[in-house]
C-alpha cells in the first residue's frame, strides 16, 4: 500500500492508495480513509476510521481491519496537531509608510509548507525606489547571504542590516495571521522617510536661505546705526559737558548756555531739543542752587532753584522735585516717563534732566524741570475768574495733553507708546499762562505696552486720590486686560477737572467761590469708602446747575463733561474725541465772531445809505 498525507490548520486527513484484499470474490477491492462528522457551523466535531469495498458500485463496512485503520488514524491525528503560519507573500511591492510604521501593499498570501517556516519581510532601498519582499522562510537558513534576527514575535521589527547594494532592512515574526504585513521601525527612521526627507531637506534650506540672509543682514545694519548713534550722542554730550566749564570764550559759553537754557518766570516754557529729556549720567552734577520749597507731596518735595550759567554769572529759574532715598521707585519710575522723548508736548510738563545726589542716609533723587511761577491749577482757579475764550484755551490744552498721553503716534506720525497717568488733579496740573496749562507728576503713570500682561498689572488698580477715583476704580473691578480701561480712567478724572474750570467761568452766570469736586458733600481729604458711596452707591456727581447751560458754548461743554464722567466706562468719551470737540468749539465761536462783524458791516452800511438818501432829500426841497 502507498500513502501520502499533508495537514493543513482545519483539519488533518491521510489518504492511501487503492489495495488489493483477500477475497473469495476476485474483482473486490477496498480503501482505506477516515470520515468525519460535521457540526451545522463547519467545525469538525469527530474523525471516525473506516473501511470501505465497493463491489458493483455498492460500499460495504467489514469490521476485520479496525485496528489496522486505527493506526492510521492516530498518524494523522498527529500530523494535524502541526501548525503553519499564513503570510504574505509577494516578490515585489511598493511599501505604504506613516511615521514608524509600513504596510507591504501585498494582496497575497499563503500557508507555510513547514510548520518550523516563519513570515519574513525584506526591505530594499536602491536609489530613488523601495521594494518590499515577503514570504516564509526557514530561520535557520540564510536568505540572500543574510539570517533573519529577532523573529519569536508576532510583530515584525524591522533590523538594518549592512549591504554593498543598498539599504536593506529585515524582519520575522510568527503566531500570528500576516505578521509580516505590517512593518515596525522602532529607534530608526524607516527609508521611506529617509528619502522623503533626502528630497525636502535640500529644497526647505535652498528656499529659506535667502530671506535668512536679508533678515541677518538688517539686523546687523541696524545694530550698527542704533550703536553708532548712541556713541556719536555720548561723545557729543560728554565732550560739550566738560567743554563747558573750561571754555572762557564767549562763544563756547554761550553755546552751553543755550543748552542748560530752561525758562525764566514769565517766558515761553520751551527748551532745547537737546538738553530735554535726558538723565544726566556724567559725574558733574549741574549748578543748582535750590531756593525755595514751593510744593510738598506723597513722595517728594518741589523746590524752586537757580540754574547758574557758568560765563555770564547769570541764572535761569528751574523747578527741582526731590525724592529721599526711600522713594527710588518712583523717582525712577516718573524718570522713566519723562525720558522717553515721544513724550515731548506743548502741554507736558518739560523735563531737563534727572540726578542722583549725595550718599548714604542723606542720598536724594532729583528731577529738573521747568518752572511755572504760576502754580498749580487749584491754586489760579481760587484766585482767578475766566472769561470763555481762557476757558476754552485752558480747557484745550488740558485735554490735547491728556490726548497725547493716550495717543500711539506723536503729532508727526511717528508711534510711541501710551501712557496713562493715573492721577489727573488740579493740582497735578500747572498754568503755563492764562490760556495755557501742562500735566505734571507722573510718579504713578504706566505705559500701556501692548507686549505686557495682566499680570505685569497686577498692582495697578486701585491708585490715585481718591476724590478723583472712577466708579471702577473705587469698585476695584479694573479690567486689567483691556488696556483702554487705564485711559478710561483718566477721562473720568479730567472730567472732574474741566468741571472745575467751567465752575469758576464767567459765562455761568454768578460765579461762586472756587470749590473742589464733591466739595460740599466729602472733606478735603476723603477716604476712598465715603467716595465710595457718594460715586458708586449714589452715582453722585458734582452739581451742574441750569444757569450754567444758558452760553451755548458752555452747555456743549457741560454735555461734553457729562458723558466723560459716565458710569460705564466704555460709554465714556476718548480723550481724542474729546479734543475734537474743543476743536469745534473753537470753530463754533470764529463763526460767530465773524457773523457778528457782518452784522455790524451790514448796519453801518445801511446806516451810511440812509444818511445819504437824507442829505439827496435836502437839497432837492426848495
Amino acid at each position: 500500500m502507498s500513502c501520502s498525507s499533508w495537514a493543513d490548520p482545519t483539519h488533518s486527513w491521510a489518504h492511501c492508495a487503492w489495495i488489493r484484499l483477500p477475497s473469495q470474490q476476485p474483482h473486490e477491492f477496498g480503501a482505506v480513509g477516515l470520515t468525519s462528522e460535521r457540526k451545522k457551523d463547519g467545525r469538525v466535531n469527530s474523525l471516525k476510521p473506516g473501511f470501505w469495498v465497493q463491489k458493483m458500485g455498492c460500499w460495504r463496512r467489514p469490521g476485520l481491519l479496525s485496528l489496522l485503520l486505527l493506526s492510521f488514524s492516530c498518524c494523522a491525528g498527529a500530523r494535524r496537531s502541526l501548525k503553519t503560519n499564513l503570510c504574505k507573500w509577494c516578490d515585489s511591492t511598493p511599501p505604504a509608510c506613516e511615521r514608524e510604521v509600513c504596510y507591504s501593499n501585498c494582496n497575497l498570501n499563503s500557508y507555510c509548507e513547514d510548520p518550523f517556516e516563519i513570515c519574513v519581510a525584506i526591505w530594499r532601498q536602491d536609489n530613488d525606489s523601495i521594494r518590499i519582499s515577503t514570504l516564509c522562510h526557514n530561520p535557520h537558513r540564510p536568505i540572500e547571504n543574510l539570517m533573519v534576527p529577532n523573529y519569536n514575535t508576532s510583530r515584525c521589527i524591522m533590523t538594518h542590516q549592512p549591504s554593498e547594494d543598498g539599504i536593506i532592512y529585515i524582519c520575522g515574526c510568527v503566531d500570528e495571521q500576516e505578521c509580516n504585513d505590517k512593518l515596525i521601525f522602532e529607534n530608526h527612521t524607516n527609508g521611506y522617510s529617509m528619502l522623503q526627507s533626502k528630497e525636502v531637506i535640500p529644497v526647505a534650506a535652498i528656499s529659506l536661505l535667502p530671506p535668512l540672509l536679508v533678515a541677518v543682514m538688517i539686523t546687523v545694519i541696524f545694530y550698527l546705526c542704533r550703536t553708532q548713534k548712541q556713541r556719536k550722542r555720548a561723545k557729543s554730550w560728554v565732550g560739550k559737558q566738560a567743554q563747558g566749564p573750561a571754555l572762557p570764550e564767549p562763544g563756547r559759553a554761550a553755546e552751553r548756555d543755550e543748552k542748560l537754557s530752561v525758562l525764566m518766570d514769565d517766558g515761553p516754557a520751551t527748551m532745547n531739543p537737546t538738553c530735554a529729556n535726558n538723565i544726566n549720567h556724567n559725574t558733574e552734577l549741574l549748578p543748582i542752587e535750590l531756593d525755595e520749597m514751593v510744593g510738598k507731596g506723597q513722595f517728594a518735595e518741589v523746590w524752586r532753584a537757580k540754574l547758574n550759567h557758568s560765563s555770564s554769572g547769570q541764572y535761569e529759574t528751574v523747578a527741582v522735585k526731590i525724592f529721599p532715598c526711600e522713594e527710588y521707585s518712583s523717582w525712577k519710575n516718573e524718570s522713566q516717563i519723562f525720558t522717553d522723548a515721544s513724550l515731548k508736548h506743548d502741554s507736558v510738563l518739560q523735563f531737563l534732566t534727572a540726578e542722583d545726589r549725595g550718599s548714604g542716609p542723606r542720598r536724594e533723587y532729583w528731577l529738573i524741570t521747568a518752572y511755572h511761577s504760576r502754580g498749580n491749577l487749584k491754586d489760579y482757579l481760587s484766585r482767578h475768574i475766566l472769561s470763555w475764550m481762557d476757558l476754552q484755551k485752558m480747557a484745550g490744552s488740558l485735554v490735547n495733553g491728556v490726548a497725547h498721553l493716550h495717543s500711539d503716534y506723536t503729532a508727526c506720525g511717528r508711534p510711541k507708546i501710551p501712557i496713562a497717568h493715573r492721577d489727573i488733579k488740579s493740582t497735578n496740573i500747572l498754568v503755563k499762562n492764562e490760556q495755557e496749562c501742562v500735566i505734571c507728576d507722573f510718579g504713578i503713570a504706566i505705559r500701556l505696552d501692548p507686549s505686557l500682561t495682566a499680570d505685569d498689572f497686577a498692582n495697578s488698580g486701585q491708585v490715585g486720590t481718591a476724590r478723583y477715583m472712577a466708579p471702577e476704580v473705587l469698585e476695584s473691578r479694573v479690567n486689567l486686560e483691556d488696556l483702554e480701561s487705564f485711559k478710561q480712567m483718566d477721562v473720568y478724572s479730567m472730567a472732574l477737572v474741566l468741571w472745575e474750570m467751567a465752575s469758576r467761568c464767567e459765562v455761568v452766570g454768578e460765579v461762586k467761590n472756587y470749590e473742589l469736586p464733591f466739595g460740599s458733600k466729602v472733606q478735603e481729604q476723603p477716604c476712598v469708602d465715603t467716595m465710595r458711596d457718594i460715586v458708586l452707591h449714589g452715582r453722585g456727581r458734582p452739581e451742574i446747575p441750569s444757569s450754567w447751560l444758558v452760553h451755548q458754548g458752555m452747555r456743549f461743554l457741560c454735555d461734553t463733561i457729562t458723558e466723560c464722567w459716565d458710569h460705564d466706562p466704555e460709554a465714556r468719551l476718548t480723550a481724542h474725541c474729546v479734543a475734537e470737540r474743543f476743536n469745534l468749539m473753537a470753530q463754533m465761536d470764529c463763526d460767530d465772531i465773524l457773523n457778528n462783524n457782518m452784522d455790524n458791516e451790514v448796519g453801518k452800511t445801511a446806516s451810511a445809505g440812509g444818511e445819504q438818501q437824507d442829505n439827496d432829500g435836502n437839497r432837492s426841497t426848495p
